[in-house]
């Protein structure tokens, strides 16, 4: 029922930017949280930045101070800025948004650091 389209993902140096996004089949603000999370090979899946409730935000200590969260509602649209990106960033990126009944996860998204 519901769909998440992520794109934007890719290969970057170090130190460069890469900018997500995730657009929904329907109105973000129908989703009690969205946001983003990631999964390296032989890691476990792990937030990396999501909203909460209304416009409050959480992100992984390591996001913080360079990557961010941003909306478009108008769009259906959820953002992940990130800059000053690190070979330890390469993951494949999913999108997930959830209500009090259901979760729902894009296809992911795969993010190339090279160093």
């Amino acid at each position: 029922q519901v769909q998440l389209v992520e794109s934007g993902g890719g290969l970057v140096q170090a130190g460069g930017s890469l900018r997500l996004s995730c657009a929904a089949s329907r109105s973000i603000f129908s989703f009690n949280r969205m946001g983003w999370y990631r999964q390296a090979p032989g890691k476990q899946r792990e937030l990396v930045a999501a909203f909460t409730s209304g416009a409050s935000t959480t992100y992984a200590d390591s996001a913080k101070g360079r990557f961010t969260v941003s909306r478009d509602s108008a769009k259906s649209t959820v953002y992940l800025q990130m800059n000053s990106l690190k070979p330890e960033d390469t993951a494949v990126y999913y999108c997930k948004a959830a209500t009090p009944w259901d979760e729902y996860w894009g296809q992911g998204t795969q993010v190339t650091v090279s160093s």
